[in-house]
């Protein structure tokens, strides 16, 4: 069974400021995370997706996976409404109003510059920030020539075009885009959620204001950690457009991939430098470790206790347990992990060789 099959999300409505209804899912428990909207999402679908299952399954392990649907596409959908970045980071700001800690905001592609101008409003509400594949000035804002004029004008029409038709060779054309390197189910999957999530208008109307982003200024200011992530071969945003960012962006970290996906798919090496990389930034390195072992979730908790030097009777009364059931726990740990001590498993744990050869 995959991880991904036992996933459980609850989807809900939250109202924008223009009173525009945006569909919003939660999956997993503990710390939030607030995935910033991308283009094409349909949260109904992702746990199905051979695309999306993975991150969510990856994603939700760490904590409260907090996503909803960008205005337009998925189940954000309505008859009348504005489509400005303006507008998105009211969406955001919608989503994340009943939120009372600190959370984890991971902007992905278009998401990294609204999770940037999010974090510079609201620097007291987000504790630290993951980019991947993302870009502080769209197209237009970043080139002022006359081919970058033309790229832009030739892929919005093309949208218009043949957006929502059953055009192999348009679709293709986008697919190749995000997902270069993915199988045929995985482009099959990809293509038809193209022609499903967003009317061809509306994809045009998104795309029109992605090419004039520009919170590079904005960027410069920030005070929140940060790690910039970024695929090397990435065809939808170039990889100097990742390293721009962590450049601008004061203090942050940048994580090269080798991979030429602006999506990450499950089954290629960058994949799990993403994942070390991202429990590391998170200060999450147990829960990334604990799935080479099955370790179920109660256990993973007892597993951080420890390894902060607390006793049993103190991490039962923490988790509301018993101490003999605390007790058991640990021997299971132990016995799962082929330690023979308390000292050898804390040792392990914080070194982060938990699940390594010695």
């Amino acid at each position: 069974m995959r991880k991904s099959d036992t996933l459980k999300q609850d989807i809900s409505y939250v109202t924008s400021k223009d009173g525009m209804r945006i569909a919003r899912a939660s999956l997993g428990e503990g710390h939030t995370i607030v995935r910033a909207a991308h283009w094409l999402t349909d949260i109904s679908r992702d746990l199905e997706s051979p695309v999306w299952r993975h991150w969510l399954a990856e994603l939700s392990s760490l904590g409260q996976l907090v996503r909803y649907d960008l205005r337009g596409c998925g189940l954000s959908c309505g008859d009348s409404f504005e489509i400005s970045f303006e507008a998105w980071l009211a969406d955001l700001e919608a989503v994340t109003e009943n939120i009372e800690e600190p959370f984890t905001l991971l902007g992905m592609s278009q998401g990294a510059a609204l999770s940037i101008a999010y974090a510079y409003r609201y620097p007291e509400r987000v504790k630290q920030i993951v980019l991947i594949g993302g870009y502080a000035k769209g197209l237009l804002a970043r080139k002022t020539n006359e081919n970058a004029h033309l790229e832009a004008i030739t892929l919005t029409n093309l949208i218009r075009l043949g957006w929502g038709k059953n055009d192999l060779a348009f679709n293709q054309v986008f697919t190749h885009l995000f997902i270069p390197e993915g199988t045929q189910d995985q482009h099959d999957w990809w293509r038809s959620l193209e022609r499903e999530t967003a009317s061809a208008e509306v994809a045009a109307q998104i795309m029109t204001v992605l090419n004039q982003i520009d919170v590079s200024e904005i960027a410069s200011k920030l005070n929140v950690p940060t790690m910039v992530l970024h695929a090397r071969g990435d065809r939808r945003v170039p990889f100097e457009q990742g390293r721009l960012l962590a450049m601008t962006i004061p203090g942050a970290e940048f994580v090269p991939l080798d991979s030429k996906n602006h999506v990450l798919l499950d089954n290629e090496p960058a994949w799990s430098e993403f994942q070390s990389a991202l429990g590391r930034f998170l200060g999450m390195p147990t829960k990334i470790r604990a799935q080479n072992f099955g370790l179920t979730r109660a256990e993973v908790e007892v597993l951080e206790l420890v390894a902060q030097g607390l006793s049993n009777s103190d991490i039962a009364t923490k988790l509301d347990k018993s101490v003999k059931t605390v007790r058991n726990q640990i021997s299971s740990l132990l016995e799962k992990t082929g330690l023979n001590t308390r000292s050898e498993l804390i040792v392990r744990t914080l070194s982060g060789s938990l699940g390594q050869k010695t």
